[in-house]
């Protein structure tokens, strides 16, 4: 696989473990500032929720990170389509539903990430 698709994917990774750390660990305080226009009383409400989604986010995360350790080319090119693929979906579906931002943030460096892959 070539460093510049390698790059992306640790990138994408840890913008995931932020992610985890973001939505199961930070919702009540840093996530205020970031969703201004969500209801304060809804935070601790939706609390669970963000810690499971962080979690799914954390799993990507890991999933990406495991093609670091994988000396099989294409079981590591397997992994990486699969993970990568997750992420772009759940970014166009984010995109869909929640922000269009979210394309820019997640599903856009992970397609991009695929094609490096594809193309070298």
């Amino acid at each position: 696989m070539n460093i510049a698709a390698q790059i992306i994917i640790g990138i994408i990774a840890l913008l995931h473990l932020y992610f985890l750390y973001f939505e199961m660990f930070a919702w009540e305080t840093r996530g205020r500032k970031v969703f201004k226009n969500f209801p304060s009383d809804l935070f601790p409400k939706t609390k669970t929720l963000a810690a499971n989604q962080g979690l799914y986010n954390g799993f990507l995360a890991a999933g990406l990170l495991w093609t670091f350790f994988i000396d099989n080319i294409e079981w590591k090119i397997n992994i990486a389509y699969f993970f990568l693929g997750c992420v772009a979906v759940a970014g166009i579906y984010g995109a869909m539903t929640a922000s269009k931002k979210i394309f820019i943030v997640q599903a856009l460096p992970a397609i991009i990430a695929l094609i490096l892959i594809v193309i070298f």
